[in-house]
Protein backbone atom coordinates (compact mmCIF):
# COMPACT_ATOMS: atom_id res chain seq x y z
CA UNK A 1 0.00 0.00 0.00
CA UNK A 2 1.35 3.01 -1.42
CA UNK A 3 1.29 6.63 0.29
CA UNK A 4 -0.39 7.60 -2.60
CA UNK A 5 -3.45 5.50 -2.24
CA UNK A 6 -3.85 5.25 1.35
CA UNK A 7 -6.12 7.53 3.54
CA UNK A 8 -4.50 6.80 6.75
CA UNK A 9 -1.43 8.70 8.46
CA UNK A 10 0.65 7.86 11.81
CA UNK A 11 -1.52 10.33 13.40
CA UNK A 12 -5.28 9.02 12.89
CA UNK A 13 -4.26 5.54 14.86
CA UNK A 14 -2.88 6.90 17.94
CA UNK A 15 -5.73 7.56 20.78
CA UNK A 16 -4.77 10.98 21.17
CA UNK A 17 -7.02 12.03 17.61
CA UNK A 18 -10.09 10.07 18.01
CA UNK A 19 -13.31 10.13 19.78
CA UNK A 20 -13.04 8.84 23.36
CA UNK A 21 -13.73 5.01 23.00
CA UNK A 22 -15.08 4.18 26.36
CA UNK A 23 -18.12 7.08 26.03
CA UNK A 24 -18.24 5.32 22.80
CA UNK A 25 -18.22 1.76 24.46
CA UNK A 26 -20.69 3.31 27.16
CA UNK A 27 -23.33 4.56 24.21
CA UNK A 28 -23.26 1.55 22.71
CA UNK A 29 -23.87 -0.48 25.65
CA UNK A 30 -27.16 1.92 26.46
CA UNK A 31 -28.26 0.84 22.67
CA UNK A 32 -27.73 -2.75 23.04
CA UNK A 33 -29.79 -2.63 26.03
CA UNK A 34 -32.24 -0.08 25.07
CA UNK A 35 -33.05 -0.70 21.33
CA UNK A 36 -30.66 -3.54 19.60
CA UNK A 37 -31.62 -6.40 22.64
CA UNK A 38 -35.27 -5.82 22.66
CA UNK A 39 -35.63 -6.05 18.97
CA UNK A 40 -33.11 -8.95 18.71
CA UNK A 41 -36.07 -11.80 18.79
CA UNK A 42 -38.37 -10.50 16.00
CA UNK A 43 -35.08 -9.85 14.03
CA UNK A 44 -34.47 -13.42 14.11
CA UNK A 45 -37.77 -14.77 14.05
CA UNK A 46 -39.21 -12.95 10.97
CA UNK A 47 -35.23 -12.77 9.33
CA UNK A 48 -35.75 -9.07 8.85
CA UNK A 49 -32.90 -6.43 8.98
CA UNK A 50 -32.49 -4.35 12.86
CA UNK A 51 -33.35 -1.70 11.48
CA UNK A 52 -34.09 -0.13 14.63
CA UNK A 53 -30.82 -0.94 16.04
CA UNK A 54 -29.13 0.96 12.59
CA UNK A 55 -31.27 3.98 13.03
CA UNK A 56 -29.73 4.42 16.54
CA UNK A 57 -26.20 3.46 15.18
CA UNK A 58 -26.44 6.17 12.69
CA UNK A 59 -28.07 8.94 14.92
CA UNK A 60 -24.68 8.39 17.07
CA UNK A 61 -22.38 8.88 13.22
CA UNK A 62 -20.86 5.02 14.11
CA UNK A 63 -20.99 3.83 10.80
CA UNK A 64 -18.37 6.38 10.19
CA UNK A 65 -16.57 5.53 13.16
CA UNK A 66 -13.37 3.98 11.03
CA UNK A 67 -13.58 7.52 8.39
CA UNK A 68 -10.14 9.64 9.13
CA UNK A 69 -11.33 12.90 11.31
CA UNK A 70 -9.90 15.07 8.53
CA UNK A 71 -12.96 13.62 6.25
CA UNK A 72 -15.59 14.40 9.20
CA UNK A 73 -15.27 11.07 11.11
CA UNK A 74 -14.07 9.66 14.67
CA UNK A 75 -10.88 8.55 13.23
CA UNK A 76 -11.26 5.09 15.13
CA UNK A 77 -8.74 2.74 14.68
CA UNK A 78 -9.22 -1.14 14.33
CA UNK A 79 -8.93 -1.84 17.65
CA UNK A 80 -11.66 0.24 18.63
CA UNK A 81 -13.83 -1.18 15.82
CA UNK A 82 -13.27 -4.91 17.60
CA UNK A 83 -14.34 -3.54 20.39
CA UNK A 84 -17.59 -1.96 19.20
CA UNK A 85 -18.11 -5.55 17.31
CA UNK A 86 -17.65 -7.22 20.40
CA UNK A 87 -20.56 -4.79 22.34
CA UNK A 88 -23.04 -5.55 19.64
CA UNK A 89 -22.56 -9.55 20.12
CA UNK A 90 -23.77 -9.38 23.52
CA UNK A 91 -27.15 -8.22 22.20
CA UNK A 92 -27.67 -9.01 19.02
CA UNK A 93 -25.37 -11.37 16.47
CA UNK A 94 -26.80 -10.08 12.89
CA UNK A 95 -26.58 -6.59 14.52
CA UNK A 96 -23.06 -6.84 15.12
CA UNK A 97 -22.62 -9.02 11.86
CA UNK A 98 -24.11 -6.59 9.71
CA UNK A 99 -22.07 -3.23 11.18
CA UNK A 100 -19.18 -5.61 11.13
CA UNK A 101 -19.31 -6.65 7.42
CA UNK A 102 -20.09 -2.78 6.79
CA UNK A 103 -16.66 -1.56 8.23
CA UNK A 104 -14.77 -4.32 6.32
CA UNK A 105 -16.12 -1.88 3.32
CA UNK A 106 -15.09 1.19 4.48
CA UNK A 107 -11.96 0.16 5.86
CA UNK A 108 -11.37 -0.68 2.11
CA UNK A 109 -11.80 3.01 0.86
CA UNK A 110 -10.01 4.08 3.92
CA UNK A 111 -6.93 2.10 3.52
CA UNK A 112 -6.07 1.89 0.00
CA UNK A 113 -8.54 4.69 -1.78
CA UNK A 114 -8.28 8.30 -0.26
CA UNK A 115 -5.55 9.19 -2.42
CA UNK A 116 -8.47 9.28 -4.87
CA UNK A 117 -10.32 12.56 -5.20
CA UNK A 118 -13.48 10.59 -6.36
CA UNK A 119 -13.19 8.78 -2.68
CA UNK A 120 -12.26 11.64 -0.84
CA UNK A 121 -15.40 12.80 -1.44
CA UNK A 122 -17.45 9.80 -0.82
CA UNK A 123 -15.55 9.29 2.77
CA UNK A 124 -17.13 12.77 3.48
CA UNK A 125 -20.45 11.33 1.85
CA UNK A 126 -20.29 8.56 4.10
CA UNK A 127 -19.90 10.72 7.27
CA UNK A 128 -22.77 13.04 6.41
CA UNK A 129 -25.52 10.66 5.30
CA UNK A 130 -23.89 7.40 7.37
CA UNK A 131 -23.96 5.10 4.03
CA UNK A 132 -24.51 1.33 4.87
CA UNK A 133 -21.89 -0.70 2.39
CA UNK A 134 -22.62 -4.23 1.36
CA UNK A 135 -20.06 -6.64 -0.18
CA UNK A 136 -20.43 -8.84 -3.16
CA UNK A 137 -17.44 -11.18 -3.40
CA UNK A 138 -18.68 -14.68 -3.62
CA UNK A 139 -19.93 -15.55 -7.54
CA UNK A 140 -22.22 -18.42 -9.12
CA UNK A 141 -19.48 -20.78 -10.50
CA UNK A 142 -16.47 -19.94 -8.36
CA UNK A 143 -18.06 -21.03 -5.04
CA UNK A 144 -16.49 -19.46 -1.82
CA UNK A 145 -12.94 -18.52 -3.49
CA UNK A 146 -13.39 -14.92 -3.28
CA UNK A 147 -9.98 -14.60 -4.64
CA UNK A 148 -11.44 -15.45 -8.03
CA UNK A 149 -13.86 -13.56 -10.40
CA UNK A 150 -16.12 -14.38 -13.45
CA UNK A 151 -17.30 -11.56 -14.08
CA UNK A 152 -15.35 -8.29 -15.20
CA UNK A 153 -15.69 -4.44 -15.29
CA UNK A 154 -15.86 -3.00 -18.78
CA UNK A 155 -14.53 0.49 -19.04
CA UNK A 156 -15.68 2.46 -21.90
CA UNK A 157 -13.96 5.90 -21.72
CA UNK A 158 -15.02 7.04 -18.28
CA UNK A 159 -17.77 4.83 -17.55
CA UNK A 160 -18.19 1.18 -16.46
CA UNK A 161 -20.60 -1.55 -16.68
CA UNK A 162 -20.89 -4.68 -14.48
CA UNK A 163 -22.84 -7.84 -13.78
CA UNK A 164 -22.06 -10.53 -11.36
CA UNK A 165 -24.46 -13.33 -10.01
CA UNK A 166 -23.66 -12.92 -6.47
CA UNK A 167 -25.42 -16.37 -4.41
CA UNK A 168 -24.98 -14.08 -1.09
CA UNK A 169 -25.13 -10.64 -0.46
CA UNK A 170 -25.69 -9.83 2.82
CA UNK A 171 -27.91 -6.75 3.04
CA UNK A 172 -27.61 -6.02 -0.55
CA UNK A 173 -31.13 -4.99 -0.54
CA UNK A 174 -31.07 -2.27 2.29
CA UNK A 175 -27.43 -0.95 1.66
CA UNK A 176 -26.49 2.27 0.03
CA UNK A 177 -23.59 0.76 -2.11
CA UNK A 178 -22.16 -2.35 -2.38
CA UNK A 179 -18.15 -2.92 -2.93
CA UNK A 180 -18.00 -5.58 -5.75
CA UNK A 181 -15.34 -7.91 -6.57
CA UNK A 182 -14.78 -8.62 -10.98
CA UNK A 183 -11.84 -8.89 -12.87
CA UNK A 184 -10.25 -5.69 -14.12
CA UNK A 185 -11.07 -6.34 -17.85
CA UNK A 186 -12.70 -8.71 -19.51
CA UNK A 187 -8.75 -10.16 -20.89
CA UNK A 188 -7.78 -10.45 -17.56
CA UNK A 189 -7.12 -13.84 -15.34
CA UNK A 190 -9.78 -14.48 -12.74
CA UNK A 191 -7.08 -13.44 -10.10
CA UNK A 192 -6.47 -10.16 -11.64
CA UNK A 193 -9.43 -8.50 -9.45
CA UNK A 194 -10.69 -5.28 -8.94
CA UNK A 195 -13.33 -3.87 -6.01
CA UNK A 196 -16.05 -1.54 -7.70
CA UNK A 197 -17.98 0.59 -5.65
CA UNK A 198 -21.63 0.74 -7.03
CA UNK A 199 -24.33 3.22 -5.74
CA UNK A 200 -27.61 2.25 -5.01
CA UNK A 201 -29.20 4.73 -7.55
CA UNK A 202 -27.32 2.97 -10.32
CA UNK A 203 -27.92 -0.43 -9.65
CA UNK A 204 -30.31 -2.93 -10.22
CA UNK A 205 -30.49 -6.51 -8.11
CA UNK A 206 -32.83 -9.22 -9.23
CA UNK A 207 -33.15 -12.17 -6.75
CA UNK A 208 -31.80 -14.94 -7.14
CA UNK A 209 -32.46 -16.68 -3.67
CA UNK A 210 -34.37 -16.05 -0.41
CA UNK A 211 -32.75 -15.85 3.39
CA UNK A 212 -33.91 -18.60 5.45
CA UNK A 213 -31.02 -19.45 7.45
CA UNK A 214 -30.49 -21.32 10.66
CA UNK A 215 -28.95 -18.74 12.17
CA UNK A 216 -28.00 -14.73 11.14
CA UNK A 217 -30.96 -14.11 9.95
CA UNK A 218 -31.10 -10.62 10.36
CA UNK A 219 -28.40 -10.38 8.24
CA UNK A 220 -30.58 -10.75 5.24
CA UNK A 221 -27.71 -12.57 3.18
CA UNK A 222 -30.16 -12.91 0.05
CA UNK A 223 -28.67 -13.46 -3.29
CA UNK A 224 -28.70 -11.34 -6.63
CA UNK A 225 -27.75 -10.96 -9.94
CA UNK A 226 -26.39 -7.22 -9.98
CA UNK A 227 -25.97 -5.06 -12.65
CA UNK A 228 -24.66 -1.82 -12.65
CA UNK A 229 -22.88 1.15 -14.33
CA UNK A 230 -21.47 4.87 -13.35
CA UNK A 231 -18.16 6.48 -13.21
CA UNK A 232 -14.60 4.87 -13.77
CA UNK A 233 -13.45 6.99 -10.93
CA UNK A 234 -15.54 4.22 -8.92
CA UNK A 235 -12.91 1.71 -9.45
CA UNK A 236 -10.82 1.64 -6.25
CA UNK A 237 -6.99 2.72 -7.72
CA UNK A 238 -5.36 -0.58 -6.36
CA UNK A 239 -5.14 -3.81 -7.53
CA UNK A 240 -7.66 -5.99 -5.15
CA UNK A 241 -4.79 -8.64 -4.46
CA UNK A 242 -3.64 -5.90 -1.81
CA UNK A 243 -6.90 -4.73 -0.38
CA UNK A 244 -7.98 -8.25 0.14
CA UNK A 245 -4.17 -9.41 1.90
CA UNK A 246 -3.90 -5.91 3.73
CA UNK A 247 -7.27 -4.98 4.23
CA UNK A 248 -10.41 -7.26 3.46
CA UNK A 249 -9.20 -10.66 4.85
CA UNK A 250 -7.36 -9.48 8.22
CA UNK A 251 -10.03 -7.09 8.99
CA UNK A 252 -13.09 -9.35 8.20
CA UNK A 253 -11.19 -12.00 10.60
CA UNK A 254 -10.49 -9.65 13.39
CA UNK A 255 -14.62 -8.04 13.47
CA UNK A 256 -16.01 -11.20 13.30
CA UNK A 257 -14.07 -12.82 15.84
CA UNK A 258 -14.85 -10.09 17.96
CA UNK A 259 -18.55 -10.27 17.46
CA UNK A 260 -18.67 -13.76 18.34
CA UNK A 261 -16.70 -12.84 21.17
CA UNK A 262 -19.87 -11.28 22.57
CA UNK A 263 -21.91 -13.74 21.70
CA UNK A 264 -19.92 -15.94 23.41
CA UNK A 265 -19.64 -13.39 26.94
CA UNK A 266 -23.20 -13.42 26.76
CA UNK A 267 -23.85 -16.91 26.89
CA UNK A 268 -21.64 -17.10 29.48
CA UNK A 269 -23.38 -14.27 31.38
CA UNK A 270 -26.42 -16.23 31.29
CA UNK A 271 -24.67 -19.16 32.80
CA UNK A 272 -23.65 -17.15 35.67
CA UNK A 273 -26.89 -16.03 36.11
CA UNK A 274 -28.31 -19.63 36.43
CA UNK A 275 -25.63 -20.35 38.43
CA UNK A 276 -26.55 -17.69 41.02
CA UNK A 277 -30.47 -18.42 41.02
CA UNK A 278 -28.90 -22.21 42.28
CA UNK A 279 -26.65 -20.77 44.56
CA UNK A 280 -29.71 -19.00 46.26
CA UNK A 281 -31.62 -21.93 46.98
CA UNK A 282 -29.18 -23.13 49.18
CA UNK A 283 -26.62 -20.89 50.06
CA UNK A 284 -24.24 -23.17 52.31
CA UNK A 285 -23.79 -25.73 48.86
CA UNK A 286 -21.87 -24.70 46.33
CA UNK A 287 -23.50 -26.02 42.92
CA UNK A 288 -21.87 -28.33 41.16
CA UNK A 289 -23.12 -26.19 38.25
CA UNK A 290 -20.60 -23.38 39.48
CA UNK A 291 -17.64 -25.71 38.12
CA UNK A 292 -19.02 -26.01 35.09
CA UNK A 293 -19.22 -22.31 34.80
CA UNK A 294 -15.66 -21.53 36.16
CA UNK A 295 -14.46 -24.30 33.26
CA UNK A 296 -16.16 -22.50 30.56
CA UNK A 297 -15.13 -18.72 31.77
CA UNK A 298 -11.79 -20.29 31.45
CA UNK A 299 -12.44 -20.86 27.39
CA UNK A 300 -13.92 -17.55 27.16
CA UNK A 301 -10.93 -16.51 28.65
CA UNK A 302 -8.50 -17.87 26.50
CA UNK A 303 -10.69 -16.89 22.99
CA UNK A 304 -10.65 -13.23 24.47
CA UNK A 305 -6.73 -13.74 24.65
CA UNK A 306 -6.16 -14.95 21.20
CA UNK A 307 -8.48 -12.29 19.21
CA UNK A 308 -6.70 -9.53 21.66
CA UNK A 309 -3.55 -10.60 20.51
CA UNK A 310 -4.26 -11.14 17.03
CA UNK A 311 -5.85 -7.49 16.76
CA UNK A 312 -3.07 -6.32 18.67
CA UNK A 313 -0.52 -7.38 15.97
CA UNK A 314 -2.73 -6.62 13.28
CA UNK A 315 -3.16 -3.18 14.75
CA UNK A 316 1.07 -2.77 14.20
CA UNK A 317 0.83 -3.79 10.67
CA UNK A 318 -1.79 -1.04 10.18
CA UNK A 319 0.11 2.08 12.16
CA UNK A 320 3.30 1.00 9.64
CA UNK A 321 1.99 1.28 6.03
CA UNK A 322 5.57 0.23 5.15
CA UNK A 323 5.11 -2.85 7.09
CA UNK A 324 5.27 -5.83 4.67
CA UNK A 325 4.09 -7.94 7.33
CA UNK A 326 0.98 -8.49 5.62
CA UNK A 327 2.32 -10.13 2.83
CA UNK A 328 4.48 -13.01 4.70
CA UNK A 329 2.81 -16.11 5.23
CA UNK A 330 3.03 -16.10 9.08
CA UNK A 331 0.61 -13.11 9.48
CA UNK A 332 -1.83 -14.51 6.94
CA UNK A 333 -1.54 -18.17 8.94
CA UNK A 334 -2.24 -16.05 12.71
CA UNK A 335 -5.13 -14.62 11.02
CA UNK A 336 -6.65 -17.65 9.57
CA UNK A 337 -6.11 -19.13 13.01
CA UNK A 338 -7.40 -16.68 14.84
CA UNK A 339 -10.87 -17.05 12.29
CA UNK A 340 -10.47 -20.86 12.55
CA UNK A 341 -10.06 -20.83 16.23
CA UNK A 342 -12.97 -18.54 17.22
CA UNK A 343 -15.55 -19.96 15.30
CA UNK A 344 -14.65 -23.23 17.04
CA UNK A 345 -15.17 -21.83 20.60
CA UNK A 346 -18.01 -20.15 19.95
CA UNK A 347 -19.70 -22.84 19.57
CA UNK A 348 -18.00 -25.00 22.59
CA UNK A 349 -18.40 -21.79 24.99
CA UNK A 350 -22.59 -21.74 24.34
CA UNK A 351 -22.71 -25.51 23.89
CA UNK A 352 -21.31 -25.31 27.71
CA UNK A 353 -23.58 -22.19 28.91
CA UNK A 354 -26.27 -24.02 27.38
CA UNK A 355 -25.93 -27.53 29.50
CA UNK A 356 -25.33 -25.29 32.69
CA UNK A 357 -28.52 -22.97 32.09
CA UNK A 358 -30.20 -26.42 30.92
CA UNK A 359 -33.97 -26.30 29.95
CA UNK A 360 -34.06 -22.61 31.28
CA UNK A 361 -31.43 -22.58 28.27
CA UNK A 362 -32.91 -24.77 25.64
CA UNK A 363 -36.21 -23.35 26.15
CA UNK A 364 -37.47 -20.83 23.33
CA UNK A 365 -39.41 -19.02 26.22
CA UNK A 366 -36.98 -18.82 28.68
CA UNK A 367 -35.29 -15.39 30.41
CA UNK A 368 -32.43 -17.51 29.41
CA UNK A 369 -32.49 -18.74 26.35
CA UNK A 370 -29.93 -19.55 24.46
CA UNK A 371 -30.95 -20.93 21.36
CA UNK A 372 -30.37 -17.81 19.21
CA UNK A 373 -26.82 -18.31 20.22
CA UNK A 374 -26.36 -21.54 19.15
CA UNK A 375 -27.93 -21.14 16.15
CA UNK A 376 -25.72 -18.16 15.20
CA UNK A 377 -22.35 -19.79 16.66
CA UNK A 378 -22.93 -22.23 14.40
CA UNK A 379 -23.08 -20.20 11.45
CA UNK A 380 -19.39 -19.21 12.22
CA UNK A 381 -17.54 -22.12 10.30
CA UNK A 382 -19.30 -21.71 7.60
CA UNK A 383 -18.40 -17.70 6.62
CA UNK A 384 -15.76 -18.67 4.19
CA UNK A 385 -15.75 -22.17 4.87
CA UNK A 386 -13.36 -23.53 7.62
CA UNK A 387 -12.19 -26.11 5.22
CA UNK A 388 -11.34 -23.80 2.67
CA UNK A 389 -9.35 -21.98 5.27
CA UNK A 390 -7.18 -25.02 6.80
CA UNK A 391 -6.48 -25.79 3.31
CA UNK A 392 -5.13 -22.60 2.65
CA UNK A 393 -3.03 -23.00 6.13
CA UNK A 394 -1.39 -26.32 5.48
CA UNK A 395 -0.62 -24.97 1.80
CA UNK A 396 1.36 -22.11 3.63
CA UNK A 397 2.93 -23.95 6.10
CA UNK A 398 4.60 -26.04 3.47
CA UNK A 399 6.01 -23.40 2.39
CA UNK A 400 6.92 -21.23 5.21
CA UNK A 401 10.44 -20.63 6.34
Amino acid sequence: MTSSTTGRTMSTFTSDHHADLPAVLETLHAIGRDIVAPNAESVDREARFPTEAFDALKAQKYLSCYVPVEYGGMGLSLTDVTRMCEVLGQYCASTAMVFAMHQIQVACIVDHALGAPFFQGYAREMVQHQYLIASATTELGIGGDVRSSICAVQVDGDRFTLEKQAPVISYGAMADAILVTCRKNADASPSDQAQVLVRKADVTLTRLAPWDALGFRGTCSEGFTLKSQGGAEQILPVPYADIHRRTMHPFAHCVWSSLWLGLATDAVQRARTAVRAEARKNPSVTPISATRLAEVDNVLFSMRGGIRQTVAEYQRVLDDPSSEAASGFAFAIAINSLKLTSSQLVVDIVGKAMLICGIAGYRNDSKLTLGRHLRDAYGAALMVNNDRILGQSATMQIVQR
